[in-house]
């Protein structure tokens, strides 16, 4: 069954916060690293740390959160953070991420 997340990206320790959403999040996350898109939030921020995330058998429920943390107060969001990731690491530090394998 095909897994959702729900994520938050940021570039530095209570610095710019992005929200997304995707069902192949190692993809999505190298995406945001490698700046395959120059011209998006996340490349002109610098966001390429991931902070949190939350996993959904069901793509519209995945939506919903999405839409929800979006229109949370900057404190929310950062609560929900540092209750999961308290130091703010970088949470796909030690993923295998294949940097020769990328989208256009």
């Amino acid at each position: 069954m095909k897994q959702w997340y729900v994520y938050i990206m940021t570039n530095k320790l209570n610095g710019v916060l992005y929200i997304g959403i995707t069902d192949t999040i190692e993809e999505r996350v190298k995406e945001h690293k490698l700046k395959v898109y120059p011209k998006s939030f996340t490349a002109r921020y610098n966001c390429d740390k991931l902070v949190y995330f939350e996993e959904f058998e069901n793509g519209d429920e995945a939506l919903v959160r999405e839409r929800q943390f979006k229109k949370w107060k900057r404190d929310w969001k950062i609560d929900l953070i540092e209750d999961m990731n308290p130091s703010w690491s970088d949470l796909s530090a030690n993923w295998n991420l294949n940097y020769n394998k990328i989208r256009p």
